[in-house]
């Protein structure tokens, strides 16, 4: 299991911003060939982001690529599929064929380039109305979907909002890339960055309601965000204590034959007890990426 509670994104045209992603403890770091990346700049960005992903680095590396309805996308995804590149974000997608066409592409891509198909993750971000509205068939599409991710920007954009401090106008799509991620067997979602990059407090609230809503993580757009999203999506100590606590009474009960106990007055059963266990693994698996 690898922690995925943060992916930050840094423009792939500023070396010394990219050089600095990789050293402030995010799970993943994202090299931006899109908005944060001028037209004049973009397709000369491209060799720049791959051959930062070359050098040593404590965390994984992707590349977010322009959207496939743009003339940058397929040069994007063809330089993107090399070694050492960890996964290809996917902005604005809004049908399954999307996934379809661009999966197809990098299958034949990393055949070419003798690299192991499907080895490359790929996740979308679905953040306009016709994503949100096909995003139970967009996380049903391709075979190497991981996780997808929601983007608030071009959501409320795309959707007329007003993009508030509390995010409430955000919890329907939210709420809907979620279940969509749940029924199709995927790892639940990571959350919309938050542009207030000087409200520690209302980011920590966003990525609060976004571990409420059954996010995973969240991806963050200023070094300052990780620590922030880290501790939110991180067990405390307690927390970790507590379901191994969990885990070890309901296996001793279960080992007896009951599957259902009460622990310090709280009851716990099969479905209680599988939480506890992925909070188990989590712990666990934040604790030897912060060792490695």
């Amino acid at each position: 299991m690898q922690p995925n509670r943060t992916f930050l994104f840094a423009p792939g045209n500023h070396p010394r911003r990219v050089e600095k992603a990789f050293e402030v403890g995010a799970d993943a770091v994202i090299l931006d060939l899109e908005d944060a990346v001028a037209i004049s700049e973009k397709a000369a960005t491209r060799s720049v982001v791959v051959d930062a992903l070359q050098g040593p680095r404590r965390c994984r590396g992707y590349i977010r690529v322009n959207a496939l309805d743009t003339r940058f996308c397929f040069e994007d995804i063809v330089a993107s599929v090399a070694k050492r590149v960890d996964g290809i974000v996917l902005p604005k997608v809004e049908r399954a064929s999307d996934i379809e066409k661009v999966e197809w592409l990098m299958c034949g891509l990393e055949e070419k380039a003798g690299l192991p198909v499907g080895g490359i993750d790929l996740i979308p971000i679905l953040e306009t109305g016709k994503g949100i509205a096909h995003a139970r068939e967009i996380c049903a599409a391709g075979g190497r979907l991981k996780r997808a991710a929601f983007g608030a920007g071009d959501y409320t954009r795309d959707m007329n909002l007003d993009w508030t401090m509390d995010e409430a106008e955000l919890a329907p799509a939210q709420a809907e890339v979620a279940l969509a991620s749940r029924i199709n067997g995927l790892e639940p979602p990571l959350d919309s960055v938050f542009i207030h990059i000087r409200e520690d407090d209302a980011f920590t609230a966003s990525a609060r309601r976004a571990k409420q809503y059954g996010f995973q993580g969240k991806m963050c757009i200023h070094p300052n965000q990780v620590g922030l999203a880290n501790a939110v999506f991180t067990p405390t100590e307690e927390e970790a204590a507590w379901a191994r606590k969990i885990v070890a009474a309901f296996e001793e009960a279960e080992a007896a034959g009951s599957a259902s106990i009460q622990l310090d007055g709280y009851f716990v059963d099969y479905p209680i007890v599988i939480k506890a266990r992925r909070t188990v693994a989590l712990a666990e698996a934040v604790a030897q990426a912060t060792q490695s």
